[in-house]
């Protein structure tokens, strides 16, 4: 089964073929990041404009990438919810245009559930597809320039601001192992901080939310206040890796049960600048940086990223002890990517005890000097199903791929699929409505 996705939620516009929910034979993104970064944000009404001009050579490209034609696609996929109003426009109106076009069943999908299914996907290839794609060019390449009929100032970012890239796959020797239920999913974005507890496929139960700011935009805000360019995730993270964790400590916000608060983080951030500044309250938060040497910026940038993850894993340490039949834990989101949150995870699961950590396609985990490290690959499961020298009841961990850890179409198609397989009703592409602000459900 081949499913075409479709993702237009925020700033990256994105078209994919996956099949059987696992093999990506094409994954196209086109990012605004760049554009966004001289303002140091997103801004809709540009988002939107620059997913209309796009999505169509978008569609072709992934298409062509995957080696198909509209016979060979059985379903398309596109994300209805959350996201930017105008965004989601762009991409539903598209889908389904071309659901009714092409007579195609239609699947609106909701994108903190793309996240989490991006865990499912593997490195693989198709036995009919032995090319690989390119693993970056320009929107050049894919739309020509007598196509633009818009102003010089929107040719121009489009064309030399933002990229595109495919993602290339190998074919994998030995059969991933997958996420099993019950598990818990940690969504860390730049929109959301939650945890969500999954029975089975397509059962969604939130059992714990941010009540203000998600940790990405905590990371953007920071980012903002130390002079980092946006996305802050990434900048604060290259700077950090220069930086002294342990400069400045700053509080963990008390939040009863499972729920996160970072707006507090955030100004204690702030505050402790000000003071280590000795700078009044009143000062402009956007002149800081220019009072701060390049030391202090990365010393303020690992503090303040230890603190945010050291928040997330309590939260999770938690939500493990009151669901001790867990079977797995999948991140997913953005900042899922981060290096230090990756290595804290495996001191955490690794290290100091003996959970399984599973070294699948979708895990970047590794600590190969730990004597559980050969025990914890798929082949050691493979070959060695009797072996009780870990504890059976503590569960696997799962990271999406880096490059599928933001936006993508993968993970819409691959969402789509498990819906399909769980029997949900494809939606009438005459009555899609797009939900800017909905929860998982």
């Amino acid at each position: 089964m081949k499913i075409l996705g479709i993702e237009t939620s925020c700033d990256e516009t994105s078209a994919s073929v996956v099949e059987n929910g696992k093999i990506i034979l094409s994954n196209v993104i086109i990012s605004q990041i760049n554009l966004f970064s001289t303002y140091g944000g997103v801004i809709p009404e540009i988002s939107a404009r620059s997913h209309l001009e796009v999505i169509l050579p978008v569609i072709q490209k992934a298409l062509k990438d995957a080696n198909c034609t509209w016979d060979d696609i059985n379903a398309i996929a596109v994300t209805h919810a959350p996201g930017l109003l105008g965004s989601l426009l762009i991409g539903t109106l598209t889908a389904r245009t071309l659901a009714i076009l092409h007579h195609k069943p239609l699947y609106a999908i909701h994108h903190l559930k793309s996240h989490i299914y991006a865990n499912w996907l593997i490195k693989e290839t198709s036995n009919t597809t032995n090319k690989t794609t390119p693993s970056s060019y320009h929107a050049t390449n894919i739309i020509e320039k007598k196509t633009i009929t818009e102003p010089p100032s929107t040719y121009q970012y489009k064309h030399n601001i933002t990229k595109t890239h495919s993602i290339p796959y190998k074919t994998l020797k030995e059969k991933p192992i997958l996420p099993t239920f019950p598990l818990l999913a940690l969504i860390i974005s730049g929109g959301h901080t939650q945890i969500i507890k999954m029975a089975k496929h397509n059962h969604f139960e939130i059992i714990g939310t941010t009540l203000d700011d998600a940790i990405g935009e905590c990371f953007d805000k920071v980012a903002k206040v130390l002079g980092l360019p946006y996305p802050g995730g990434p900048a604060i993270a290259k700077t950090a890796k220069i930086g002294n964790p342990n400069k400045y400590h700053f509080p963990h916000p008390k939040v009863n049960q499972l729920n996160f608060s970072f707006s507090g983080l955030k100004t204690a951030v702030l505050r402790t600048i000000q003071k280590e500044l000795a700078l009044p309250i009143s000062h402009p938060s956007h002149d800081l940086k220019n009072h701060l040497n390049p030391q202090q910026i990365a010393d303020f940038s690992a503090s303040f990223q230890q603190t945010a993850i050291d928040i997330l894993l309590e939260k999770l340490t938690l939500a493990l002890k009151q669901y001790p039949d867990t079977k797995s834990i999948v991140f997913a989101g953005g900042v899922s990517a981060n290096e230090l949150l990756r290595k804290k995870v495996n001191n955490l699961f690794l290290c100091n005890t003996p959970t399984k950590i599973v070294l699948s396609s979708s895990t970047t985990i590794k600590n190969e000097s730990h004597p559980i490290y050969e025990h914890s690959s798929p082949k050691y499961h493979k070959n060695n199903t009797n072996q009780t020298s870990l504890h059976e009841n503590k569960p696997y961990v799962f990271f999406p791929e880096k490059s599928l850890s933001g936006d993508n179409a993968a993970m819409v198609a691959t969402a789509a699929y498990y819906e399909i397989k769980s029997n949900i009703k494809a939606t009438d592409p005459y009555k899609l409505n797009i939900y800017p602000r909905i929860p998982i459900s």
